[in-house]
């Protein structure tokens, strides 16, 4: 078939709900996963972490377990390959983690100290589990408070400062009618994906193969070929199916060390983390301690904004929870100061977890505005309305569109918002209090550097490239949906390859900027491909390939802020018996860009907003302050939202296409998560006239903080 431009046909693919391509591959069990895809003699690793929280490893007695039925290797500090830990990572420094068995140093429990191979996977846990280390402990400190000694302010990286500030705090605090200075926490929280962790690594014809489950194989490739001093084009790494990543699957231990033994062994070596092994290898949220202070007039104006964050990291590697940012484009004030903090303790090292900074601070700013709305004897929308900005309050820079307020009047529209009794501890229903909150949301909206190729092939069919990831977002067909309108042409006629690094540069599925950085790439393909196109002359066996590298593209884009808004609102009944918290409905109102496919995009949005109520009432890691570990570290200890615990959950959107963008896109993944525990809390207040300031807001901090309405009592 002769394919031209004048046979390509208006489609209107994007914006119309379509069903995820790989989806009865999915239900089906066709799809392979990175732990179920088959190869000839495959081997399989099992970690060994260490039990100690700080230390060093005395000896690994590993002779025993060698002679164990099908045990091929020991790996472990004294006999591991050597790697390379001195090169600049491709989200930053290298986690020391990667660099495992390099020395004997153990600096926090679930350290990586051994890992154990053999010819199936259950004689390489019986071996890993009667493997014996010996260690040389030392004293230890997990011990995470607010103002703790050790805390310092980090240094700013090249695109987000730790601190900033303007105006004269003191003086506009003392000048204002109305102040709200409380403290809000937020434990340890951690991101588990239904899939874990699974990497496979050979050595094919020189090259090392890995399959992995990851969030970007091309940064994942480039980053063994860092650690192992290897060409780039040495290394490629596949991840066609992955079962959920949050932040948690960049580059993780158990892909080096597959690598590592496939290396040693020459042959294939599978490794899988446990759910429990998870818990201290792949990164979690730190717990946050928050300092928010609001100044107003009494008509409810800003002139005071203060917002100190707290939160911990590893002693061998900085990550910041960066809370403080979450209302740096959210309100502006005379006088505006935003602080991130941290201290180093004897624990693992903590990682992107779905909106990062965001999720902790948004409940700490959305539960102080609430506060200020009730001091004020104001609404807390119409407070948060008389604080819109024109320009970003810290940078000083346009908005590439700010719909924030569209959400709330939708939203409140929709919810009932104004049936609702201001006054707290009013509406009972026998034995529970009602009440109802609601909250702002924001994630930044970026994009980064991505290359993609389409090719026309021969049949009448488009083929695109393209080292996207699909987490479970329903990336790949939101990308056909892209393709299909650039071409004008129906999606059946896209074929659709990701998650391979031989494909090229592209962003990977992190930061809501996965789809708007392929999407963009894919477009600009597009156009180059239809170019070719027109030249005529028809489409030769091997198809026409055009490709795109966005690089120039991107850095040439105006500086504004660039955001997705969203309002949540939550209705909440509290048991006076038990202290139980049930969420009646929810509903969140976004502006996140144009929406590429509704089917997939509301389940993003209700996915985030289930979390939040996770996070609000559930989500809580308990850290043994004798032994530095976790307390119950699996899915039967670490409490989170089931099934019966959500309620109705209803996302919509307003129009909010980014003009910047060749496809209107924004970015959504995130901000369907932020200020959902803030809305839950506020409604909490609004049942019980009880203030709750630290998450999760269990049956038993609200039983000892009572269900009488009290005003500002702290819970």
């Amino acid at each position: 078939m002769t394919t031209t431009t004048e046979n390509l046909a208006v489609t209107g693919a994007v914006g119309a709900a379509h069903t995820r391509l790989e989806g009865r591959d999915k239900v089906t069990g066709t799809a392979r996963f990175a732990g179920e895809v088959p190869f000839a003699e495959l081997a399989h690793g099992w970690l060994v972490l260490s039990t100690i929280a700080r230390g060093r490893i005395r000896s690994v007695e590993s002779a025993p377990v060698l002679a164990l039925p099908g045990v091929l290797a020991v790996l472990h500090h004294d006999n591991a390959p050597r790697v390379n830990g001195d090169y600049p990572g491709p989200l930053g420094p290298p986690d020391p983690i990667l660099q495992v068995f390099q020395h004997d140093r153990v600096p926090y429990v679930g350290w990586p100290v051994a890992l154990v191979v053999a010819e199936t996977p259950e004689q390489a846990r019986e071996a890993a589990e009667r493997l014996v280390v010996r260690y040389d402990e030392e004293p230890h400190d997990v011990a995470f408070s607010a103002g703790r000694p050790g805390m310092y302010t980090p240094e700013n990286s090249p695109t987000v400062a730790a601190e900033t500030a303007k105006g004269d705090l003191d003086a506009e605090l003392t000048a204002s009618a109305v102040v709200v200075d409380a403290e809000y926490t937020t434990p340890e929280e951690h991101h588990s994906p239904l899939e874990p962790h699974a990497a496979m690594a050979r050595w094919d014809n020189g090259r090392l193969e890995v399959v992995d489950s990851n969030q970007g194989s091309r940064f994942v490739a480039e980053e063994l070929a860092q650690l192992f001093s290897l060409d780039p084009g040495s290394v490629r790494v596949r991840s066609e199916h992955v079962g959920g990543g949050f932040g948690s699957k960049a580059t993780r231990p158990h892909a080096v060390l597959a690598a590592m033994a496939a290396t040693v062994l020459h042959r294939p070596v599978r490794v899988v983390l446990t759910r429990r092994q998870m818990f201290s290898v792949v990164g979690y949220r730190s717990p946050t301690v928050q300092r928010v202070r609001l100044g107003a007039d009494a008509d409810g104006r800003l002139r005071a904004f203060d917002h100190q964050a707290e939160c911990l990291t590893s002693t061998v590697y900085e990550f910041v929870e960066r809370s403080a940012n979450f209302g740096r484009p959210m309100y502006d004030a005379a006088a505006h100061h935003t602080v991130n903090r941290v201290v180093p303790l004897d624990v693992p090292t903590p990682s992107w977890m779905r909106a990062p900074g965001e999720a902790p601070g948004s409940f700490a700013l959305e539960s102080a505005l609430d506060e200020l709305a009730e001091k004020c004897g104001m609404d807390p929308i119409e407070l948060r309305a008389r604080n819109e900005p024109d320009v970003g309050p810290v940078s000083g820079l346009p908005f590439s569109s700010r719909r924030m307020l569209a959400c709330f009047q939708e939203g409140a529209r929709r919810f009932g918002w104004a049936d609702r009794d201001p006054r707290p501890g009013t509406r009972r229903e026998g034995r529970w209090l009602l009440g109802t909150g609601t909250a702002a949301a924001t994630f930044p909206s970026g994009v980064a550097r991505s290359t993609a190729a389409v090719t026309a092939e021969a049949d009448g069919t488009f083929t695109v490239r393209i080292t996207a990831a699909d987490i479970g977002t329903g990336a790949r067909t939101a990308l056909a949906l892209i393709a299909a309108d650039a071409l004008e042409v129906a999606p059946e006629r896209i074929h659709i390859k990701i998650a391979d690094s031989d494909f090229g540069p592209a962003m990977i599925a992190g930061g809501s900027m996965g789809t708007r950085s392929w999407a963009w790439a894919i477009t600009a393909a597009v156009r180059e491909l239809r170019e070719q196109l027109a030249l005529g002359g028809g489409i030769p066996p091997q198809g026409i390939t055009a490709r795109a590298d966005t690089g120039e593209a991107v850095m040439a884009l105006a500086k504004k802020e660039r955001h997705s808004f969203g309002a949540q609102f939550a209705e909440v009944a509290v048991d006076v018996v038990s202290g139980e918290v049930r969420v009646r409905r929810m509903l969140g109102i976004f502006a996140a860009g144009r929406i590429v496919n509704p089917l997939t995009a509301r389940s993003q949005f209700i996915g985030g907003m289930t979390w939040g109520l996770s996070m609000a009432l559930h989500e809580e890691a308990a850290r043994d302050q004798a032994s530095g570990g976790h307390v119950g570290a699996d899915l039967a200890g670490y409490h989170f939202a089931a099934h019966a615990d959500v309620p109705p959950i209803e996302a919509d959107w307003v129009d909010d296409p980014d003009l910047d963008d060749p496809v209107g896109i924004k970015g959504i993944g995130e901000v369907g998560l932020v200020g959902a525990a803030a809305a839950i809390a506020n409604a909490v207040w609004h049942a019980t006239g009880v203030r709750h300031r630290h998450l999760p807001i269990r049956p038993d901090r609200v039983l000892l903080a009572g269900t009488a309405p009290g005003g500002d009592r702290d819970a």
